[in-house]
């Protein structure tokens, strides 16, 4: 009876030959070539007694059922379950995460007037459609309809309690705004409005309209798609 062979331990990084290390592989041929796995392994910097790097992103990845997604969904902590991950790892796994969001919201070009509520949508879905709460933004629009400035206002469930006309224009009158965009997300992923964000609506377009602030309209992120008070005839 022949007896199995034993299998033989992973690879360190460094055991690895250059052209196979993920830092070295980055800088020859740019982040785009590697692997999400491998871009994990950078993020880590090196592994564990049970295996590389490399192993741990793995590992990470596939906690996550494969998807960065599902994985900025998560709390911070959930990554802590893997072996050799710990507290600031995961930390800096969602920081980097959030970075990603972040890039995808700055792709639209400064300067330039927002001309439909699609265009809102895709500036704000990368940073809200995934959150596991709702957030309040309001967009502080110029003349010229570009976007001055984003404030967020609440984080939380939305109630017209929380989200008060003082609080949303307070920014806006001191930024001499001519207009805002109110933008919310709703984790569920259904952007339909509920009665909260249509009564919240109605009080600030009032308010709005005294200030002399227009509220040009209301849209709710929902994931991959969203609702336009202004395009569904609704404000």
């Amino acid at each position: 009876m022949t007896t199995a062979l034993p299998l033989p331990s992973p690879l360190s990084i460094r055991e690895l030959p250059q052209s196979e290390r993920p830092r070295e592989r980055l800088v020859a041929l740019g982040a785009a070539a590697l692997s999400t796995a491998e871009l994990l392994a950078v993020l880590l910097g090196s592994g564990t007694a049970a295996g590389s790097a490399l192993l741990v992103g793995q590992s990470v990845l596939a906690g996550a059922n494969g998807s960065l997604r599902r994985m900025a969904m998560q709390p911070v902590a959930s990554l802590t379950v893997t072996n050799g991950v710990g507290m600031a790892r995961a930390v800096s796994i969602h920081a980097a995460l959030e970075l990603g969001r972040r890039l995808a919201a700055e792709s639209r070009e400064d300067g330039l007037p927002i001309r439909s509520p699609k265009e809102v949508a895709s500036m704000f879905a990368a940073r809200l459609e995934d959150l596991p709460a709702e957030e309040f933004h309001v967009a502080i629009l110029d003349a010229q309809h570009r976007l001055e400035r984003d404030v967020m206002i609440t984080r939380g469930i939305l109630t017209s309690s929380l989200v008060h006309p003082r609080e949303v224009f307070r920014e806006a009158i001191a930024e001499r705004a001519a207009a805002v965009i109110l933008v919310h997300n709703h984790p569920s992923g259904d952007p339909t409005p509920s009665a909260d964000d249509h009564l919240v609506t109605k009080q600030l377009v009032a308010a709005g309209r005294l200030l002399d602030i227009p509220v040009h309209d209301h849209i709710i992120i929902g994931r991959g798609r969203y609702i336009s008070f202004a395009e569904e005839g609704m404000l």
